[in-house]
């Protein structure tokens, strides 16, 4: 038998179907999400699957680049591309679709496709969820977003939330007082990625740096840790005063989130640049028990709009819905009771009494005639006196 025939049921690698019992979760919290989402004041887009290249990277990474499918346009011949992250569409929305000149709240959720996994394993077509808050600058709007990047992972029964801080001002200011370029500023950033110690040893080495950068430099990678990660922060990089600024920006941010979020744990990482080349802020990652990388992440970009024409200052975090599903620890019964009526005749009674049923959230399934009874049906309807009755099949 030819073998492409036996396969032919075979998905690509990182591609997945979902099939009804993770189907029934991954739509019931979608809906509780864009309801939650709604109640704080966010409302939902739903920006096309796929654009023109141009518009779908502005303002992105090369990282972002490589992670997307490109194909040409039959009807323009120009390039397209489908989304791998949709942040950048939602920042063209808000730019060139909605256009307010005060805080603009919107959320989103729907498929990405990327050309390889996130990590080893991991899917190729993440379901994104998120949220962006444009138009205000400061730290009640980064409370906000972080907040709600918790109450999403309590909406999705996700327990043991961790939260890494950090700010990608500290590294700039770093760096500008070390007075790297921009080639010697990439290296640096690979190097702090992989929190390669021995190579940031041989790197400032190779530098003429006045002692105090030159230890400020070498501690980055190491400031990790609890509360007591800022007071030592501060006496290495006290001669970068904006990164001093930055340290108080995310302790206070740490003592907001810990009041109103008193199980979270948080802890501080001045090496974490997630999302460096397009945020220009605070960022946070949320991580629980059992999983190596982020579950969800977030933090400030102010540069995306300026590609649109309309530079704002926004903060915002998405999440990988397949991903939640998977660490979620809540019970979820997707079976809802199912009540199995008579092959369907014309009787308006037995109808009427269906159609009230189903209005009501019951699900009531026909006998097919000539067919088996369908699995999973704990109750039947049946005729009573000329009433349709509901019992339980013995």
């Amino acid at each position: 038998m030819n073998h492409r025939k036996l396969n032919r049921w075979l998905l690509p690698e990182g591609i997945e179907e979902a099939l009804p019992e993770d189907a029934a979760w991954l739509e019931t919290h979608r809906r509780k999400l864009v309801d939650l989402y709604r109640s704080w004041g966010y409302e939902l887009v739903m920006p096309p699957f796929i654009e023109y290249l141009e518009s779908l990277l502005a303002g992105a990474s090369d990282d972002l680049d490589l992670q997307t499918f490109k194909l040409t346009d039959q009807l323009s011949g120009r390039l397209m591309g489908v989304r791998a992250d949709m942040t950048p569409q939602i920042a063209r929305i808000d730019a060139h679709r909605i256009n307010r000149d005060g805080p603009v709240r919107l959320c989103y959720l729907g498929t990405v496709l990327t050309t390889r996994p996130a990590g080893f394993g991991g899917t190729r077509s993440p379901l994104q969820v998120g949220v962006e808050l444009y138009g205000h600058e400061g730290i009640a709007s980064d409370r906000e977003v972080l907040s709600l990047m918790l109450e999403t992972m309590a909406c999705c029964g996700v327990e043991g939330v961790n939260v890494d801080l950090g700010h990608t001002g500290i590294f700039r200011e770093v760096s500008r007082a070390a007075a790297l370029d921009d080639a010697r500023s990439a290296e640096l950033f690979d190097m702090l990625q992989r929190k390669s110690v021995p190579e940031i040893e041989t790197f400032v080495a190779g530098l003429s740096l006045a002692p105090p950068v030159a230890a400020g430099v070498l501690a980055l990678p190491l400031l990790n840790g609890g509360v007591e990660t800022l007071a030592e922060a501060r006496e290495v990089l006290a001669f970068a005063p904006l990164a001093l600024r930055c340290l108080d920006t995310i302790e206070a941010l740490a003592a907001d989130i810990g009041a109103r979020h008193p199980s979270v744990a948080i802890h501080f990482d001045l090496a974490e640049l997630s999302g460096y080349h397009y945020e220009t802020g605070v960022v946070f990652s949320a991580y629980t028990r059992g999983e190596g990388q982020a579950i969800a992440r977030g933090g400030r970009y102010h540069g995306i709009g300026r590609d649109f024409g309309r530079e704002r200052p926004a903060v915002g975090f998405s999440a990988d819905l397949k991903m939640l599903r998977r660490v979620s620890s809540a019970a979820f019964d997707y079976r809802m009771r199912c009540v199995l009526a008579p092959a369907d005749c014309n009787d308006p009674a037995l109808r009427e009494t269906i159609s009230r049923m189903r209005g009501q959230g019951d699900c009531v399934v026909y006998a097919l005639e000539g067919g088996s009874e369908p699995e999973g049906c704990s109750h039947q309807l049946i005729e009573r006196d000329g009433q349709w009755v509901v019992e339980e099949i013995r």
